[in-house]
C-alpha cells in the first residue's frame, strides 16, 4: 500500500501562509517606524487606515515644528501607502497646519 500523504493538502502551512501576513497593529506600528525613520518625524496619531487593491493606505499626523506654547507647533498630514505585507511603498504630506487651529477638513 502506497502512503497518499504527499498529496493531500498540509492544513497547518495553509493556516501558517494566511497567518504569516501582519495584522492591522502590526501594519500600523511598521508603517509608524518606517515613515519615522525616512523623515526623522515622529507620526502622533493615525487618523485612517484602509486596505486598497494594492495593499494598505494610512493618514497619519505628524509634529513637524516644535513650539512654544504647543498650540503653536506646525503639525502636518501625511499619507503612507504599504504594500500587503506592510512595507512602505510611498508618503506625502497632504496638508500643513497649526496645532491649535487643527487639520483643515477637505
Amino acid at each position: 500500500m502506497g502512503d497518499n500523504t504527499a498529496n493531500t493538502p498540509d492544513k497547518s502551512n495553509n493556516h501558517r501562509a494566511a497567518s504569516a501576513r501582519p495584522s492591522a497593529p502590526e501594519l500600523l506600528r511598521s508603517a509608524r517606524e518606517q515613515l519615522a525613520e525616512l523623515t526623522g518625524l515622529t507620526p502622533e496619531t493615525v487618523s485612517r487606515f484602509e486596505r486598497t487593491e494594492d495593499g494598505w493606505v494610512l493618514e497619519t499626523e505628524v509634529l513637524e515644528l516644535a513650539r512654544v506654547p504647543e498650540t503653536m507647533s506646525l503639525m502636518a498630514l501625511y499619507e503612507v501607502t504599504l504594500d500587503p505585507d506592510g512595507m512602505l511603498t510611498g508618503y506625502r504630506r497632504v496638508s500643513r497646519y497649526e496645532r491649535a487651529r487643527g487639520r483643515p477638513q477637505s
